[in-house]
């Protein structure tokens, strides 16, 4: 019996041809399979255009894999390799002791250098600048090839030029690249995350950068070309940076700690001793640090959100979002999310010091003690209604205060907020994080309660650190509530969406509709 696909084939082929004469003895039915004949050769041919030829296909030879090369048998180069030969290429590394490199994936070849330039029109420069001798007396066979530099410096300046621009100096034949020095071996050899995903290329050679692009892409990495050879001095720095958006933070964060650090110490520890005579100083490690950590924690709310405020000023006071902000306003605000993430940290010691109070040796001491006298002098305390409620409402408020704070540093992470839109990140951030210094606030000034006009919380005049910490979020809170009123908000919607003040008189025109 005929194949079923050439049953059907035959038959759409019928469909568009002209019937056969019956009785014609050139047109036959095919035994077993009556209603199909066959057609004469001229017939064939005229139909050959309308049917389709379902013979198998002929076997193709599959394409050799793109060949690179790695100068470099190191932890990086080895890396590399292991990787290129993951997404398909066929890796030769060049090495100057071919015999002795047991340590390379498996997979790949092993050549001199010479013969290893002249296999691969790509190639990687796994070594460190001090070793680039070697490649001078391969100029010729490195004319016209792509080189990829990887190699960074120990420290910034170490050399007068780029380790690039020294590369593409020794070999003026070749098209040097500078890109992947951002990768580490361990980055490579687990699978880039996120974090470490993009990579950085600079170079003259337009062709030859596309070429490193179409590499970085099957790699699974997004590269991102930062313009000509000239920038590789910037890109060779990347690596040697230490937390370059954290060190302001973490200064104001030190900074903050330490002053009010000692200004607590003499106010409590010190003023103590002189005074009283008592030896308090067993209180620095918990009671001092647990003080130190939530006004640490509110300043630094404050300033996260303060310099949102003073850009909203500035502009309404130049009518204008066409004027950028000074360099220290720029700075500021690069820098609101690790001020938000220290205050944050701060925030969750506090939280951990109070949670220990119960537990500490001090506490149950005075508190034995206090029950103990109680009983002796048969005396007993009344339940005061209003300390119940001031106690209740300072805890609630310090516990959503938190809350808010903990969604604030989630929703700052990457993998949370890419998922949110433009809006909604916007809504926490801002709404929400002025909502948090509000509550925040609320919970401090409940810890003073009525001990603002005390005589005695002031020691030797000078006002207690809560009362200091309660400042900057005051007029951060003040002055946002004069910006969200209506005719102000208003005002700075306009000015945001590209309205300035006295255009229209400088420009009588530009006030005229398009449409009359």
């Amino acid at each position: 019996m005929e194949p079923f696909w050439t049953i059907r084939a035959l038959q759409a082929c019928r469909k568009k041809a002209q019937p056969p004469f019956q009785g014609c003895p050139v047109h036959r039915e095919i035994p077993g399979n009556p209603g199909i004949s066959c057609m004469t050769g001229q017939e064939r041919s005229e139909e050959k255009s309308e049917c389709v030829s379902l013979s198998p296909m002929r076997e193709t030879v599959p394409a050799l894999p793109e060949r690179v090369c790695v100068f470099g048998t190191g932890d990086l180069g080895r890396s590399l390799g292991l990787r290129l030969l993951q997404a398909g290429y066929s890796v030769v590394f060049g090495s100057r002791r071919t015999h002795s490199s047991s340590r390379l994936p498996h997979g790949a070849q092993v050549l001199g250098h010479a013969a290893a330039a002249q296999s691969a029109h790509l190639i990687f420069i796994a070594v460190q600048r001090e070793h680039y001798d070697f490649l001078v007396p391969l100029a010729n066979q490195l004319k016209g090839k792509v080189l990829v530099d990887l190699s960074n410096n120990l420290r910034k300046n170490q050399y007068p030029e780029a380790n690039a621009e020294y590369l593409q100096s020794l070999v003026p034949g070749a098209e040097v690249v500078k890109g992947f020095n951002t990768l580490s071996a361990w980055s490579l050899q687990n699978g880039p995350s996120d974090a470490n995903r993009q990579v950085y290329i600079c170079g003259e050679s337009v062709e030859a950068k596309q070429v490193v692009i179409a590499v970085a892409s099957k790699l699974g990495l997004s590269a991102l070309d930062r313009g000509f050879l000239s920038v590789a001095r910037e890109l060779e720095d990347f690596p040697l940076q230490l937390f370059p958006q954290w060190r302001l933070p973490l200064r104001i964060a030190i900074g903050l700690s330490a002053a009010f650090f000692f200004y607590l110490l003499i106010r409590y520890v010190i003023y103590a001793y002189v005074t009283q005579g008592d030896d308090i100083s067993f209180r620095i490690m918990v009671s001092l640090a647990n003080q130190v950590c939530p006004i640490v924690s509110l300043i630094m709310l404050s300033l996260c959100y303060l310099p949102g405020v003073l850009a909203s000023i500035l502009q309404l006071y130049r009518g204008t979002k066409y004027r950028r902000f000074p360099n220290w306003l720029d700075h500021w605000m690069l820098c609101r999310k690790q001020l938000g993430l220290l205050s944050l940290g701060f925030a969750f010691l506090h939280v951990l010091y109070t949670l220990i109070i119960p537990i500490r040796y001090s506490v149950m001491f005075w508190v034995t003690e206090h029950t103990v006298s109680l009983i002796r002098e048969n005396r007993t305390t009344m339940f005061d209604t209003t300390t119940a409620w001031h106690d209740d409402s300072y805890l609630s408020l310090g516990i959503l205060g938190f809350g808010l704070y903990v969604l604030l540093g989630i929703t700052s992470l990457p993998s949370v907020s890419n998922v949110l839109s433009w809006r909604e990140f916007s809504f926490i951030q801002s709404k929400l994080g002025h909502l948090t210094l509000l509550l925040c606030t609320a919970h401090t000034y409940l810890y003073g309660w009525n001990r603002f006009l005390s005589a005695s919380t002031y020691k030797w005049y000078t006002p207690p650190g809560y009362m200091l910490c309660l400042v900057l979020p005051s007029v951060v809170l003040l002055l946002k509530l004069l910006l969200i009123t209506p005719c102000v908000d208003r005002t700075i919607t306009r000015i945001r969406q590209g309205w300035e003040r006295g255009a229209d008189q400088r420009n009588p025109k530009d006030s005229q509709p398009l449409i009359p």
